[in-house]
C-alpha cells in the first residue's frame, strides 16, 4: 500500500504542479481559452490559488523524500481536499450559468475530475495520517 500512496502522491503532485504554475506564469487571458471559471475571478485571485496548488505539489513529495516534517504531506493532501471541493462548486456553478450545451459538458467534467482528485487525495491524507504514516 505504500508504493500505491507514494504513486498517487507523486500524479497528484505532477497534476498540481502544472495547472499551479500555470495559473503562475500565464497571463488570465491565455488562461481563459483552457479554463473559462477564471474570467470572473479577479487575476490575483488566480494567482492565489496557483500559489496554493504549487505548494501542495511540494508538500505532497518533498517531506517524504528528505524525511523532514512528514506530517507536511497528509496536511497537504487535507488542502488538496479543500481546494477540490471549491474547485467541485465552482465548476458546477458555472455549468449552471453557460449558455450552450457544450460549455455545460466541459464543465461537468471538470467538476468530475475534481471529484477524483478528491478521492486521491483523501486516500493520501488516510494513508498518511493512519496506517502508512511517512
Amino acid at each position: 500500500m505504500n508504493v500505491v500512496l507514494w504513486i498517487i502522491q507523486i500524479l497528484l503532485a505532477a497534476v498540481f504542479a502544472g495547472v499551479g504554475l500555470a495559473k503562475l506564469t500565464q497571463p488570465k487571458e491565455k488562461l481563459r481559452d483552457v479554463m473559462r471559471w477564471v474570467d470572473p475571478v479577479p487575476p490575483s485571485q488566480v494567482k492565489a490559488l496557483g500559489t496554493v496548488e504549487a505548494l501542495a505539489a511540494a508538500g505532497l513529495v518533498l517531506p517524504g523524500l528528505t524525511g523532514i516534517a512528514t506530517v507536511l504531506t497528509p496536511l497537504a493532501a487535507v488542502g488538496v481536499v479543500i481546494v477540490m471541493v471549491g474547485g467541485i462548486l465552482v465548476h458546477l456553478r458555472d455549468r449552471k450559468q453557460q449558455a450552450s450545451p457544450d460549455g455545460r459538458r466541459t464543465e461537468l467534467q471538470g467538476a468530475i475530475l475534481c471529484a477524483v482528485l478528491l478521492v486521491l487525495a483523501a486516500v493520501v491524507a488516510w494513508g498518511r495520517f493512519g496506517p502508512y504514516a511517512l
